[in-house]
C-alpha cells in the first residue's frame, strides 16, 4: 500500500504537469494567432498598423518664416561712419511708438533715420531684424554693433540703406560704450554667416516699403 506521503507526491507531480499543459497551451495558442495575424497582414487580408499612417511635422504659424544665412562681410571691410548710414526704423511688434523711440536713440547716436513706421507684414518673432542689400553689408554692419543680437536678412535692394526691423522683445540699443566696434579693424561675420556669393543666391525681396509715418507716430501692428 502506498503511503500517505507518495499520495501527496503524486497529487504535486499532477497538479504541475496540469499547469505546464496549460501555460504550453497558452503559448502555442498566442504564436498561432500572431502567426495568422501576420499571414493576414502579408496577403493584405488586413491593414498593417502604423505603416500607413503619414508622417506629420509641426505647421508653422501664420507669421513664422525660414531666415536665410547671414552673409559674412568680405575680407577687410571696415566699419563706416555711423553719419553714413541710412536706417529705415520699422515697428514690427505688438508695442506702440517703439520705432519712434529706437530712431531718436539713433539719431543721437549719429546715425541716419529715413523714416519710420510699421513694418508693411510684421513677422518678426525675433528681438530684431537688420534687413539691407549687398551694398549695405558694411552699413548693417556698422548698425548691429549697437544691438544685442541682431539677426542680419540680406535683400535684393541695391541701394546702401538699412531697415531696422524691431520685434515684441527689442530691448533697445545696447550702452554706447559697450559699442565693440574699432573703424580701423576689419568687421566681424555673426556665427554661421556664408560668403556674401553664397548669401545672394537666397536673398530675399526687398526692400521693405519705405514708411511715411514720423517717429511720434507708429503704431503697434493689430494682431489676430
Amino acid at each position: 500500500m502506498s503511503t500517505a506521503a507518495e499520495r501527496a507526491r503524486a497529487l504535486r507531480k499532477r497538479h504541475q504537469r496540469e499547469r505546464q499543459a496549460v501555460v504550453f497551451g497558452s503559448l502555442v495558442a498566442g504564436l498561432g494567432v500572431l502567426g495568422l495575424g501576420a499571414a493576414a497582414i502579408y496577403t493584405d487580408v488586413l491593414p498593417a498598423p502604423f505603416l500607413n499612417r503619414p508622417f506629420s511635422t509641426p505647421t508653422p504659424a501664420d507669421n513664422a518664416w525660414v531666415l536665410p544665412p547671414a552673409p559674412c562681410p568680405p575680407e577687410e571691410t571696415l566699419p563706416i561712419a555711423v553719419s553714413n548710414v541710412t536706417v529705415n526704423v520699422l515697428n514690427s511688434s505688438t508695442r506702440a511708438g517703439m520705432a519712434g523711440t529706437t530712431a531718436t536713440d539713433l539719431e543721437e547716436r549719429g546715425f541716419v533715420v529715413a523714416g519710420t513706421g510699421n513694418a508693411d507684414d510684421p513677422k518678426t518673432p525675433l528681438p530684431s531684424e537688420i534687413h539691407f542689400g549687398e551694398a549695405g553689408i558694411a552699413a548693417a554692419y556698422t548698425l548691429a554693433a549697437q544691438l544685442a543680437d541682431p539677426v542680419l536678412v540680406l535683400d535684393t535692394r541695391e541701394d546702401e540703406t538699412v531697415d531696422l526691423l524691431l520685434g515684441d522683445t527689442f530691448p533697445g540699443l545696447i550702452d554706447a560704450a559697450s559699442v565693440a566696434l574699432d573703424p580701423g579693424s576689419p568687421l566681424i561675420g555673426v556665427a554661421g554667416c556664408v560668403a556674401i556669393e553664397d548669401a545672394v543666391k537666397d536673398a530675399v525681396p526687398g526692400p521693405t516699403p519705405t514708411p511715411t509715418e514720423t517717429p511720434a507716430t507708429d503704431e503697434a501692428p493689430a494682431s489676430g
